[in-house]
């Protein structure tokens, strides 16, 4: 059955069935994604993380339904209807629908009308009616008469019941209306009455209609929102006529007195049973198939905000903002490590300009601050205002941070260890000087779905969020690597191979040895196994170690080529790592064996050149205009600088020095059609937009990038 089912992943995915199935056994080898698509290219044929991942997906689904399928077969024996030609039929069916269609007439389920039937004894009757040969249904009905049936009407509506239970359950009938609805469906919304005004957010959806599988993620998730908090009601239809003509073709016959109550059997069994059951399953795809965009879309935004460009290791004076409470200020040194922490209040209604502005002074004094992060929270824009009228002795950048999320940081437990005597509103302000230094090794402490770039992240399956979004953070962080002797153990954890316990692991043995020399080192932490080491081992560096391959992505398993290449030029290891003029003297073909191909080489010679380079970009820093304070500065027709701070389906929202994101809607990006904003964009790119138009009552700014160029 294994060789089954990887054959069809293959087909699936559209990759050869060599590489799907060295990818599969690598994963059941305990291989993770980052360390297949990195270091095992030769196996997979170069295949990314996104190709793996996939991979991984489709073969969950078909042994998951392999799974069903020993449950379905073992339940129909159980009732002693499992027939070899049933058997048989299960056992080729690879479509889960399907796989549950054949299930139905043999599944448990509650008293139904057609059971309450059975137990009156009218099956007899119910099959003599669907074979239609009957003249006179109404007299044979008459026999089937007793103590629990009064008459012979209530015997031919027992009879119906039975019927239609079982036209619903023949599984070319549910394939016959599930055609329809895969080929015309069209999803429906009203307005319940009397709450047009609790549901204005909803108001597009008042009396709505579209075809289904026109339908994108972010409508069809708001439309069951708006269903969830009882402000619309919302469903699926189809051509009703067209059904049950399709229906008579396949289940009447005949011209007998059967023909009208079979007739009138069916029409019940389409409207009772079967448009209900198959709306329910179109409905239930298109949630399944909503969630996984809007977690797609949730999932790139994250991508782009984790790898967001760093400051570095440089002493930060860091604000969390505010007006009636103040402005929370912390000093962190180079490694993130709290210095000072005190309170100004600049702001209305305290309004202690001149006191805060000397505090600021004297502190950026005394830590030698090189920069300074401002939460772009309540009182950010102020605040930042504020700051870049200081005078310093030096230059001093005022960066505006994004601080979604913080909070959630502040009262987390990760906040309360680091640090224990200070409250919420400390760690805070150190959270966002951090995610200024480095925002992917701050934003790993926060749970994903809780960082705001998401669209409709709370009504999505928050299980496949959570699967989805933990992938992405390890992604991201594999991707950059880590610094093994300064990393966090929250970093540690996203490591391929590691997980909390070993993170916790390797932290108490830096501390107890001092730090890290050498990768090798790494075999000394406790619980750390062979499989562990060659899995996390190319993703930590070691700046200044022994060996100066330690501080690249050259995987340990590889140095032996490097030493060979080293010894080719007649160099030594330290010449040979970071020279570009060394590198371009080696012949990669004299190095290839059994174990190490084109492709490895290729990513050693690229890393030998740049040894340990993080990929991500330079910061940029944004000024907005500052005669914008509030919307209601702005005016149609303005040109203005933004940062886009949020991608979804149907746009980009765009910050724009304001408390109100505008919306840039996906026709107003680009003069060429598309159908992905994130074609176009990207988070925190710098964009220059012009407003078309302001709703003050909805707080709703509409932008244009197209217009504005």
């Amino acid at each position: 059955m294994e060789e089954v089912i990887f054959k069809l992943v293959s087909q699936k995915v559209n990759i050869p069935l060599n590489q799907v199935k060295n990818t599969l056994l690598l994963l059941k080898d305990g291989a993770t994604i980052p360390f297949i698509s990195r270091y095992r290219k030769e196996l997979t044929g170069g295949l990314d993380e996104l190709a793996v991942a996939q991979i991984q997906k489709e073969y969950n689904y078909f042994s998951e339904l392999e799974k069903r399928k020993q449950t379905v077969l073992k339940t129909i024996e159980g009732q002693g209807a499992l027939t070899a030609e049933l058997r048989q039929k299960v056992e080729e069916t690879f479509d889960a629908s399907q796989l549950e269609d054949i299930y139905l007439p043999f599944k448990p389920k509650k008293r139904t009308r057609a059971s309450v039937a059975k137990e009156k004894g009218l099956e007899p009757l119910a099959k003599i009616m669907m074979g239609q040969f009957e003249w006179d249904i109404e007299k044979k009905a008459a026999g089937f008469v007793n103590e629990n049936v009064q008459d012979a009407d209530k015997a031919l509506s027992g009879a119906r019941d039975i019927i239609a239970e079982w036209i619903s359950e023949n599984s070319r009938a549910r394939q016959l209306v599930r055609s329809l609805f895969y080929r015309g469906a069209s999803i429906h919304s009203k307005v319940i009455a009397g709450k047009e005004a609790d549901g204005q957010k909803y108001r597009d959806y008042f009396n709505w209609s579209e075809p289904l599988k026109n339908c994108p993620s972010h409508r069809f998730l708001a439309i069951r929102r708006a269903e969830k908090e009882g402000i619309l009601k919302a469903g699926l239809s189809i051509d009703d006529e067209k059904a049950i003509e399709q229906l008579e073709q396949v289940f009447l016959r005949g011209n007998t007195s059967c023909r009208q109550h079979v007739q009138k059997a069916l029409a019940d069994a389409y409207k009772r049973l079967l448009f209900p059951s198959i709306e329910t399953e179109f409905l239930q795809k298109q949630k399944e198939k909503s969630d996984q965009e809007a977690i797609r879309v949730f999932g790139e935004n994250l991508r782009q905000l984790l790898l967001a460009p760093p400051l570095g290791q440089k002493r930060v004076l860091a604000i969390d903002p505010g007006f009636r409470t103040g402005c929370k200020i912390v000093c962190i040194d180079e490694q993130g490590n709290l210095l000072h922490n005190e309170t100004i209040y600049p702001h209305p209604p305290q309004r202690e300009v001149r006191e805060a502005a000397k505090k600021i002074t004297t502190l950026v004094n005394a830590y030698k601050i090189e920069a300074i992060a401002v939460g772009n929270g309540t009182a950010g824009r102020e605040t930042e205002q504020f700051m870049k009228y200081l005078r310093f002795d030096r230059d001093i950048t005022v960066f505006s941070v994004n601080e979604d999320g913080a909070s959630v940081y502040s009262a987390s437990k990760v906040g309360r260890e680091e640090f224990p005597n200070y409250d919420v509103t400390v760690r805070g302000a150190v959270s966002i000087g951090r995610r200024l230094m480095d925002p992917l090794a701050e934003l790993v402490k926060i749970e994903p779905k809780s960082i705001g770039v998401g669209q409709y992240q709370h009504d999505v399956d928050q299980k496949l969020l959570q699967q989805d979004l933990d992938r992405v953070v390890e992604s991201c962080v594999n991707n950059v690597g880590v610094n093994l002797n300064t990393s966090s153990k929250h970093l540690l954890t996203y490591i391929s191979g590691l997980g909390p316990q070993l993170a916790q692991n390797i932290v108490d043995h830096r501390k107890s040895i001092g730090g890290f020399s050498s990768r090798k080192q790494l075999m000394d932490v406790e619980r750390m196994g062979a499989k562990s080491f060659e899995q996390a081992a190319g993703f930590l560096r070691i700046p200044g170690a022994e060996n100066p391959l330690d501080n690249s992505a050259v995987h340990p398993e590889s140095y032996p080529v490097v030493e060979k290449m080293a010894s080719r030029l007649g160099c030594g290891l330290e010449e040979l790592v970071g020279s570009t003029d060394l590198v371009k003297k080696l012949d990669l073909n004299e190095f290839i064996s059994d174990k190490v191909g084109l492709p490895t080489l290729k990513d050693i010679v690229s890393e030998l050149v740049k040894p340990g380079r993080d990929p991500r970009e330079k910061i940029r820093i944004l000024e907005f205009d500052e005669n914008l304070k509030t919307i209601d500065d702005l005016r149609e027709g303005m040109v203005v600088q933004g940062i886009v701070t949020n991608i979804t389906r149907f746009g980009a929202f765009v910050d724009i020095g304001i408390k109100e994101n505008g919306l840039v809607h996906v026709s107003e990006m680009t003069n060429k059609y598309i159908d992905d904003p994130g074609k176009v964009v990207k988070l925190n790119q710098h964009v220059k937009v012009k407003v078309l138009g302001i709703d003050l009552v909805r707080k709703r700014i509409q932008l244009s990038i197209k217009q504005a160029r």
